[in-house]
């Protein structure tokens, strides 16, 4: 059975908020390692999480904000950035965080 995009949406709306989270850890799992904003590219910044349709690494933007850069900050730094990329950077790391920290020691030398 296929449905429309629009199908879809209309069965959506009627599953309760649990099923909703039900289906959400499927696609998620589904998805693998994607993450939503965030993308790693081989040869492009060492193969390391960056924001999408960027350069610039989630290590980058993680070490400025454990100096104490605050969002707005950031956002004036890096003026292609918006404030759901770092939003996507902070949740990468939150589930990344061993990755990123590693990242981070690995490019302070």
């Amino acid at each position: 059975m296929t449905l429309s995009f629009n199908q879809f949406e209309s069965l959506l709306a009627q599953l309760s908020a649990t099923k909703k989270a039900q289906l959400l850890y499927l696609i998620s799992q589904q998805l693998g390692e994607t993450f939503p904003g965030i993308e790693k590219t081989p040869h492009v910044c060492g193969g390391s999480a960056c924001i999408i349709r960027t350069r610039i690494p989630v290590w980058t933007l993680v070490s400025f904000k454990k100096t104490g850069m605050n969002d707005p900050a950031l956002l004036e730094a890096y003026p292609t950035l918006r404030k759901q990329d770092l939003n996507n950077a902070w949740a990468y790391y939150k589930a990344n965080k061993k990755e990123i920290d590693q990242d981070i020691q690995e490019n302070a030398a």
